[in-house]
């Protein structure tokens, strides 16, 4: 089979979305079942990394907005994209974003549903397109990959998919996180001015990652005079930024509170050995990919205990309500504090990330595909469901 993956996410740095289509592909060409080619948008300002640099390419010029729009137009029109994709047998949309297409079987991989748990997090020109694209995306798609148990239940509950379409597939964690020798842990250390010890968030600045729950405790500890920690946020800037990085001077924690922009994959292993706890207080993830690189480095995690991030950690990290700031305080305290805990914590993480393997989900997906490819001339239950909602 010819496989046609969306990697635009990957080739243009978008933190979680982008590890995940580069991991993906990655597995899913190391196990040299099928033909694989790749997709992405702008291709004049993408950033390509191996294997996606050898792989055979379909490209536009088109930049994400218009691409979208195109998308969207094709959906209502009832308009076919197929002739952009020709020669492919099936493509894998891995970004939220799926063409219009007719004689090409299609896998949409689902990571998340923040657009309605959380509108404000998203800009509203996204969050209106999110409104009217996510539901055609899941009822046109042959079948669809949930990153996670939650997101499963999300998109039944909200938009009626049957529970048959959808395929659970967790993320894996990459080989190179591990604990770093210490060496490279005094190199990153060193090359990015970070503490000796020091709580650890990795993802993009935006609000749904709830950061500010974070300066809170610094604060309530600071005028409490207990000890405080430095915090250090590797991770670029999304969406709706600013009052997150207004909130820090709010408080006075300039000095306490260091952003290291865009961190490169190459020393996130080193940076997690470096410190001494991930701290991941979001509101809501499709996965939590950072809680479980943490954990393979050896470091101990404190995180939400909402949407898929108790599946992810498992018993492995201490979970806490995302608004409660006492919580978080004494979370965070316990582990910085007790060197038996962290121990036990850093043991039971190791085993935890140990289960979650790119190469288990990428047999899992080539499974998929060839399903998919199979049921070409069936009519299922699942097909009468696309004609019907398609009237």
């Amino acid at each position: 089979m010819r496989i046609c993956i969306d990697v635009s996410a990957a080739v243009h740095r978008r933190a979680g979305l982008g590890r995940y289509a580069q991991e993906l592909t990655r597995a899913l060409v190391a196990q040299g079942e099928n033909d694989y080619v790749v997709f992405y948008h702008q291709r004049g300002q993408a950033h390509l990394d191996p294997p996606i640099d050898t792989l055979p390419q379909l490209t536009t010029w088109l930049s994400v907005k218009p691409w979208r729009l195109w998308a969207m137009l094709a959906h209502f029109s009832g308009v076919t994209q197929d002739y952009k994709f020709q020669g492919v047998d099936i493509f894998h949309a891995t970004e939220h974003l799926l063409p219009r297409l007719r004689r090409i079987r299609t896998v949409f991989t689902l990571h998340d549903l923040i657009f309605r748990f959380d509108p404000a997090s998203h800009l509203p020109l996204n969050r209106i397109y999110l409104n009217l694209m996510m539901p055609r995306f899941l009822r046109t798609a042959d079948a669809v990959v949930a990153v996670s148990e939650c997101s499963k239940r999300d998109a039944m509950r909200l938009y009626g998919t049957p529970a048959e379409k959808i395929h659970v597939i967790p993320e894996g964690v990459d080989a190179h996180f591990k604990p770093s020798h210490p060496e490279c842990v005094e190199h990153v250390r060193r090359t990015y001015h970070l503490p000796e010890r020091f709580i650890l968030c990795v993802g993009t600045i935006e609000p749904r990652k709830n950061l500010p729950i974070l300066f809170e405790v610094l604060a309530s500890r600071r005028e409490q005079g207990l000890e405080i920690w430095p915090l250090v946020i590797a991770g670029k800037p999304g969406w709706l930024y600013e009052p997150i990085f207004q909130r820090v001077a709010e408080l006075g924690l300039q000095n306490l509170v260091h952003f290291t922009g865009f961190f490169p994959d190459d020393d996130l292993p080193a940076l997690c050995s470096a410190a001494t706890l991930l701290a991941m207080p979001s509101r809501y993830e499709g996965f939590g990919l950072p809680v479980l690189e943490a954990m393979a480095c050896g470091t101990p995690v404190v995180c939400s205990n909402t949407s898929s991030l108790p599946e992810v950690a498992g018993d492995a990290a201490l979970l806490v309500p995302p608004d409660d700031v006492r919580g978080w305080g004494e979370a965070i305290a316990h582990v910085l504090t007790d060197d038996v805990l962290r121990a036990q914590m850093r043991e039971r993480g190791l085993v935890q990330a140990a289960r979650f393997t790119w190469e288990q989900a990428a047999r899992q997906t080539a499974d998929l595909y060839r399903r998919v490819a199979g049921h070409q001339n069936l009519t299922s239950l699942e097909q009468i469901y696309h004609n019907v909602n398609a009237v």
